[in-house]
């Protein structure tokens, strides 16, 4: 089976990051990716320039009928933009999708900075999403949000990953881009403990759409049977080649390579 991956996600008109490289990470991975778009993003290299929410009843539309005829093995979720989509994503899932290994990427803002969340949805994520996920994959200022504690340390952020347990997900790959140094510390926390994972930093302006990519690599592995574990370790291999061989394109955060295969991705 290659592993089908419904991807519940907005579009990024710069083809870096959203469904446009969760599309291309599946693909790569060997996998099938199905989309279900929750928003249209005027976007390039410098930043989000324009949003355009799609309606909640087309989105939920989008996911029942790939779900009844495709089906899927895994499902990401990205950008979800208020509580009303959020609402409709969970009634989906709550009714069709039970069962099925969700990856929460809690897109908050853009690379830029550019908020993709209202603030006032965070809370719904939290009690709705979230509950849902297999596996939960913020960064340093979206676990900030949704954990309550301010992370400045590798110590601090296993702290935060346990914390996010407790809104119900079975795990946590907290990503550690955002801190300073040479090294680059990821944590996943599971109710089984917390494992770190380190290597060096690479000195780029290409790392648009790396969160995109990681978790649609994430949730490929697990489509395809991968263990959790087994699951991160290859997405982070992918992500890390697919910025060591970035094009550089565009005069901001530049996008990846995602045209590229890890040793072993079952293609």
């Amino acid at each position: 089976m290659r592993g089908r991956v419904l991807i519940v996600a907005g579009s990024d008109s710069g083809g870096g990051a959203g469904i446009q490289a969760d599309i291309k990470t599946v693909t790569a991975l060997g996998g099938y990716a199905a989309t279900a778009i929750t928003a249209l993003t005027a976007q390039d290299t410098k930043g989000v320039h324009g949003v355009h929410a799609v309606p909640t009843d087309f989105i939920a539309q989008q996911m029942r009928v790939v779900l009844a005829d495709i089906g899927a093995d895994a499902i990401k979720t990205g950008m979800l933009h208020d509580s009303a989509t959020i609402d409709a994503v969970c009634d989906v899932l709550d009714a069709h999708a039970l069962g099925i290994p969700l990856v929460v990427d809690p897109v908050m803002y853009a690379k830029g900075g550019h908020a993709l969340l209202k603030r006032d949805a965070v809370e719904t994520l939290k009690r709705r999403l979230i509950v849902h996920a297999a596996i939960l994959t913020p960064n340093l200022p979206e676990a900030e949000a949704l954990s309550g504690r301010t992370i400045h340390t590798a110590e601090e952020m296993r702290h935060a990953a346990q914390t996010m347990l407790t809104l119900g997900c079975n795990a946590v790959l907290l990503k550690g881009g955002h801190l300073d140094g040479n090294r680059l510390v990821d944590v996943l926390a599971t109710d089984d403990g917390v494992q770190v994972f380190e290597s060096l930093r690479i000195e780029t302006r290409s790392t648009h759409g790396t969160g995109c990519t990681l978790a649609s690599a994430i949730a490929t592995g697990l489509a395809q049977g991968l263990d959790l574990v087994a699951a991160v370790v290859r997405a982070r291999a992918y992500v890390r080649r697919a910025i060591e061989t970035a094009p550089n394109f565009g005069a901001g955060h530049g996008p990846l390579n995602h045209a590229h295969t890890v040793p072993d991705s079952p293609v």
